[in-house]
């Protein structure tokens, strides 16, 4: 058998002593969670999965789409014999939800969040030469609040909600590193001053030891620095580019420094290495616009939510990551809204190489009382650790503009303080002290409950271009559209303060040829989509434009986000097919979309 995703699942921190554990392994449903009382941790598994991709999903081997509570995994593999001297650190990028493992029957780590990657360091379980068994349990309860994106909660796929996704559905992979080694660098941008500035945890510091950086172009090495390893727990480096080596990340011209990070001991030897990239280019604000580069970019993007018919939430393959992004730009997109969902780090590697804006998000869905709980959300406090794991994992991709840790929330203001006003600000808070070079969006539409938020926004669906035209025309008065009718018309947002302001879900236009034929006939079918599904496809293209022309005409608007890239299972309103095949006339859609935008000025 193949080896499915067999590539590098970290891209922007890359040793070259690794080892891909993706392919077959042992599996097991345990429907009702009592594995471990019943000794399955400590015996064979009764099934074959394919890792990584999860059980529901038809290239996993099981496909089984109902309720799992909990998953078990068992493997056996031989730490390398040639990593002697190092430690092995078992990885894994995303298991969903609550997972624990154990190697060799000890219990090595586990983790809370189903978007963000943990891993285990087997120094005292296995060494190199020796076999580890391997063994996860991951539980995914049906039960309470849940960071679930788009995942239904209900048996059946619904709306704008899909398959479930269970248990291992990212890469796992072994890696070889010395008993003192590098951690994972944050590499900030400093456009102005011409600078790249670098902090490089060292995972023991000690005494006469230095971390060195050396960036480097097509033309070779362009500037290095090295400082002493034990005087901080994240030594600090700043790369300062002499200015005939300037070249600005953009996206006409996506360059990318190469970044190689080097542990030197006390006698002058490299004990720990790896490969890194960087892009230098700025992100601020200016009144009501977001600047990239100092530059007016209008932002064209488009709500992605990562899902494939035979894979769910785990892209088949990496060239249908980067298929993705070339469908989007070739449809004259300029970025996306990742949407409920934290995108593996594959994806932002190819954003960050094509220039490809994208604000970053976390699959918060599942807080509330019903499906999406619009009128009851409660996220819980364990919402924020799992969020700022992704705003870690992400921070040094230069494609990520900006943040956005909240979508939709709606729960009316009263007088008394809410659980979902507390995790809203602190997720703002702490998404801002994390990282203070990109604007945070406090909630996407609905309930903005931060009023300093970097930006407001709303979701609108209207699909009367001229009702739509009405209903944005109130930002040239400060009163821009916003979701903020609750029941018995009290408000559910703080008011608009003048802050960059965009339309950040539109669209969503019905369209299905078949469907619509289907039903013409009498047939009963379960294609879904907002509003009133077009009569036909020159339909669409008249709806489509008719609405963009209204948010590209807005001066103060700095961009927007239609819905969506793909359809998704029922939700049949993609620029594209679920299965990435032509839909419409592509470079219609493109022409509507590139024609200068008002706030394009300088």
């Amino acid at each position: 058998m193949t080896q499915p995703r067999p590539e590098h699942p970290r891209p922007q921190f890359v040793r070259p002593e690794w080892l891909n554990l993706n392919g077959e392994w042992q599996f097991e449903i345990d429907q009702a969670d009592t594995g471990l009382e019943r000794g399955v941790r400590d015996r064979e598994l009764q099934q074959r999965i394919v890792v990584p991709f999860a059980p529901e999903s038809k290239l996993s081997g099981i496909e089984n789409v109902d309720f799992l509570e909990a998953v078990w995994y068992r493997t056996t593999v031989t730490i390398p014999a040639d990593w002697t001297g190092k430690d092995a650190v078992l990885h894994f990028q995303a298991v969903d939800q609550d997972a624990t493992v154990w190697v060799n029957g000890v219990e090595v780590v586990r983790h809370r969040g189903g978007f963000t990657p943990f891993s285990a360091n087997l120094r005292d379980v296995a060494r190199p030469g020796e076999e580890a068994l391997v063994v996860v349990r991951a539980r995914d309860t049906r039960q309470g609040v849940q960071a679930r994106g788009k995942q239904t909660s209900v048996y059946f796929n619904h709306g704008c909600l899909y398959t479930r996704t269970t248990g291992i559905w990212q890469t796992v992979w072994l890696e070889a590193v010395p008993t003192t080694h590098l951690g994972r660098p944050r590499i900030t941008p400093d456009l102005a001053g011409s600078s790249f500035h670098l902090e490089v945890p060292v995972s023991a510091n000690k005494p006469g030891w230095k971390v060195r950086a050396i960036l480097k172009d097509a033309d070779g090495e362009v500037v290095s620095q090295e400082v002493r390893a034990d005087l901080d727990l994240a030594p600090r480096l700043t790369l300062r580019v002499p200015t005939d080596r300037v070249r600005v990340w953009d996206t006409t011209d996506p360059h990318l420094y190469d970044v190689r990070l080097e542990l030197i001991d006390a006698d002058g030897n490299v004990v720990d290495g790896a490969d890194s990239y960087a892009g230098l280019r700025s992100v601020s604000i200016n009144g009501q616009a977001i600047l990239i580069n100092g530059k007016h970019v209008y932002q064209r993007l488009v709500l992605d939510q990562g899902y494939w018919p035979d894979s769910l939430m785990t892209a088949p393959s990496e060239e249908a990551l980067l298929a993705d992004i070339e469908l989007s730009l070739a449809a004259g997109f300029n970025g996306a809204r990742l949407h409920q969902k934290v995108f593996e780090e594959r994806f932002l590697y190819h954003a960050d190489r094509l220039g490809y804006l994208v604000w970053g998000e976390f699959g918060d869905w599942g807080s509330g009382t019903g499906d999406t709980g619009h009128d009851n959300q409660q996220p819980a406090a364990n919402f924020v650790t799992q969020w700022l794991e992704a705003v870690e994992r992400d921070y040094s991709h230069p494609s990520i503009i900006g943040w956005c840790p909240l979508n939709e929330t709606h729960q009316l203001l009263h007088d008394r303080i809410t659980q979902l006003d507390d995790v809203t600000r602190a997720m703002f808070l702490a998404t801002k002290a994390a990282d203070t070079t990109r604007p945070v969006l406090d909630a996407s539409g609905y309930s903005h409950r931060v009023p300093e938020t970097d930006v407001w926004d709303s979701h609108n669906y209207e699909q009367v271009p001229e009702k739509f035209a009405e209903q944005m025309a109130g930002l040239a008065d400060g009163k821009p559209y916003g979701n903020v009718g609750g029941h018995d018309g009290k408000p559910i947002s703080q008011p608009y303060a003048g802050q960059p302001y965009f339309c950040s879900e539109f669209g969503g236009i019905w369209w299905n040829a078949e469907a619509a034929a289907a039903g013409a006939a009498g047939n009963t079918n379960e294609s879904w989509g907002y509003g009133q599904r077009v009569a036909d496809e020159e339909a669409f293209y008249v709806r489509f434009a008719g609405l963009v022309d209204v948010l590209l005409d807005n001066p103060l608007m700095f961009g927007y986000c239609y819905t969506q890239l793909t359809d998704v299972f029922q939700e049949e309103n993609g620029i594209y097919r679920f299965d990435r095949s032509s839909k419409f006339d592509v470079p219609r859609i493109k022409a509507v979309q590139t024609r200068s935008a008002a706030y394009e000025k300088d």
